[in-house]
């Protein structure tokens, strides 16, 4: 940890015993951190659940640890999303976690504006992107799973990661927004690029966004003139007593949609197979259940794999507009503040037994996806890919287990988004071959 709160009263009695010293603060932002935060954030939540720290860009911020703190700030209007708030000036740089945003015509979106404005766009972009939509989407979502398994179901070994976590997501939002087939390898490259090398503003990452920028306003001004059912074109369609989004609006949401929609499916598939793959007895539950033909287990499964582990370990930056009273600290107008959700979603005050993985948990209020206005759009699309993913490949490849050293796993670090490099798992080959899907196999 970069500093070291004092936790000594200041007015404890004189000759009283001093209250024993708290354990040291363990440090924040390494890889070893990175590879296990949660002990790290216990101490926090303990010690100092509302803490100002350096970051490792050097930028000062606030970490929000404690679950109804973090409920109070994801909800509170005085901590704006619009990096123009940032005391120290953030005018024209990411302040979201998604690399390379401070390209031109990238920043007008929901994660980085308030009211009116928010409430406009959201409404804008909730007439297309509905949950009808994406109830219709799961047929083609069960049809790519199954045919990236195919691609690698006679092997026995496979990165889960690189073969299936990454190119399930892209390919499917690919689809959704309605990029042609020939052109998803393209976007498969450009956002290989982005998650490799987070947020650096220079090099490869840049010219990806710029590609993908340059790509999405053509599609978008193609489609004004040929629309069809695709969410772009619902993008377009969209309007509200007249207004409409405009076409840089509609680029920054379909960029944003691509990023965010990707990548934390990337993680939420990543983290939760590496989570049943250290809890047998957990992930050989929910196997029965599937077998049984019973998804309840499934649906309460997602809702705490996100809880335990989740894709997006802080929320999207904040910036007070005013000094605001967090858990007993002042927050002084302009400084960042950090919903820490990985914190909050094992705070032993709301969850009973934070730490240990049960599947059938009920009472779950988690804040995987956020809360408040800000509550994440793509949420149904992720637990829908999530779900389909788990479910396919627990039946597919009933004996899959780890081909590595859980200690040897690396983890991206970055302070939004949390997830696995590589997720090296062995099978059986025959396995995967006598329960194959009946899904007719084709190419994402």
């Amino acid at each position: 940890m970069h500093d070291t709160p004092d936790t000594t009263p200041a007015d404890a009695p004189r000759g009283c015993p001093a209250a024993p010293a708290p354990p040291p603060a363990p440090p924040l932002f390494t890889w070893e951190f990175a590879a296990d935060p949660y002990p790290a954030y216990a101490w926090l939540r303990e010690h100092a659940p509302v803490h100002k720290t350096a970051l490792p860009s050097g930028v000062e911020a606030w970490l929000v640890t404690r679950y109804g703190d973090a409920r109070q700030a994801l909800a509170d209007a005085r901590l704006s999303k619009n990096p123009l708030h940032h005391a120290e000036g953030a005018r024209g740089k990411s302040k979201t976690g998604i690399p390379g945003e401070r390209s031109a015509n990238l920043m007008t979106h929901l994660l980085n504006i308030d009211p009116p404005d928010h409430t406009r766009l959201r409404r804008l972009v909730s007439k297309a992107f509905t949950p009808r939509r994406v109830a219709a989407f799961a047929p083609r979502v069960q049809e790519l799973t199954d045919g990236l398994i195919d691609g690698f179901a006679a092997r026995g070994e496979v990165d889960l990661i690189h073969e299936f976590a990454f190119p399930l997501p892209i390919y499917a939002i690919c689809d959704l927004l309605g990029v042609p087939r020939e052109d998803q390898d393209d976007f498969r490259d450009w956002a290989g690029m982005m998650i490799r090398h987070g947020g650096g503003p220079r090099g490869g990452v840049a010219r990806s966004v710029k590609k993908i920028r340059t790509y999405l306003a053509e599609l978008i001004h193609r489609k004004r003139a040929d629309l069809g059912d695709d969410l772009i074109s619902g993008l377009i369609r969209a309007s509200d007593h007249g207004e409409h989004l405009t076409e840089d609006e509609a680029a920054a949401m379909c960029f944003v949609l691509l990023f965010a929609g990707f990548e934390t499916t990337v993680n939420l598939i990543g983290n939760s197979l590496h989570t049943l793959l250290r809890r047998p007895d957990q992930r050989e539950l929910l196997q029965k259940s599937l077998a049984a033909g019973d998804t309840g287990l499934l649906t309460t499964g997602i809702e705490e794999l996100l809880r335990y582990d989740g894709a997006v370990e802080l929320a999207t930056w904040r910036y007070a507009t005013e000094p605001v009273e967090i858990g007993g600290r002042t927050i002084p107008a302009g400084d960042p503040v950090l919903v820490v959700l990985a914190a909050a979603d094992r705070d032993p005050a709301r969850f009973t037994g934070p730490d240990t993985l049960d599947l059938a948990r009920r009472d779950n209020p988690h804040l995987g996806y956020g809360h408040g206005i800000h509550y994440c759009l793509g949420a149904p699309l992720a637990r829908l890919e999530g779900q389909t993913a788990l479910a396919t490949l627990l039946t597919r490849l009933p004996d899959i287990r780890l081909a590595a050293d859980p200690d040897d796993l690396r983890w991206r670090g970055g302070l939004i988004m949390r997830g696995l490099r590589t997720l090296p798992v062995a099978f059986t080959p025959e396995a995967a071959e006598g329960a194959r899907s009946t899904t007719e196999p084709t190419r994402p």
